[in-house]
């Protein structure tokens, strides 16, 4: 169950590191960055939130039960 749980952990995290990779270089999160110095919030969100998730995942599949 915990390996179950970890595995989609990972995938999750892969995902939202894809998408938030997608939508911080979107134009918007362009402009963004042109003109307040920084990208969109939810792109900033989805790639901590994905970096998060791809290290728990991984650590739940590398930790010995």
């Amino acid at each position: 169950m915990k390996r179950t749980i970890s595995i989609a952990l990972l995938i999750a995290g892969v995902l939202l590191l894809y998408f938030g990779y997608q939508e911080y270089n979107s134009l918007g999160s362009e402009l963004d960055q042109a003109f307040g110095g920084a990208g969109s919030t939810e792109a900033i969100l989805m790639l901590v939130g994905g970096a998060l998730a791809v290290v728990l995942g991984g650590s739940g599949l590398l930790k010995k039960s």
